[in-house]
């Protein structure tokens, strides 16, 4: 049997953990798109009921914050859970998420508006594999960030 040598087996040793921990991100940021997206599905037909137009001023997603919050910790803050109604609304159709993006790229891409903007925006990252930073046009107060020109 052929010896490898310590340098070749550390890489391929490398390469393997490299590759398991890409699948174990790429499948955890599936699952978490496809909760989240559902989420704020059930969030919708709550708040609509049947109706064409939601009933505002319940205390809805207050209430359910504050009983995930205590159930399964971080996560669940209100603002959160209308960040999973606003996705559920910019992007009704669950097969068209791009699992490639992060829920952090699709929290910012559903402030963009009109969806014409938003799908180049998310061409745009997967082709040129932007981290959510690099996303252009998106004003540094809305992602809590500071843009360097």
């Amino acid at each position: 049997m052929m010896e490898i040598s310590e340098d070749s087996l550390f890489q391929s040793v490398k390469e393997i953990i490299r590759q398991s921990r890409e699948k174990v991100f790429r499948i955890a940021n599936s699952t978490l798109l496809l909760t989240y997206w559902q989420i704020g599905n059930l969030i919708v037909e709550d708040e609509h009921q049947g109706k064409e137009r939601a009933e505002y001023g319940k205390q809805t997603l207050k209430n359910l914050s504050k009983k995930l919050s205590l159930e399964f910790g971080k996560g669940f803050e209100e603002s959160n859970l209308r960040n999973m109604r606003s996705f559920y609304q910019a992007f009704p159709k669950c097969d068209a998420l791009r699992h490639e993006l992060s829920w952090t790229h699709y929290r910012l891409l559903i402030r963009l508006g009109p969806i014409d903007k938003r799908n180049y925006y998310i061409n745009e990252s997967i082709q040129n594999n932007w981290n959510c930073q690099q996303i252009p046009s998106l004003p540094s107060q809305t992602r809590g960030i500071k843009r360097n020109h």
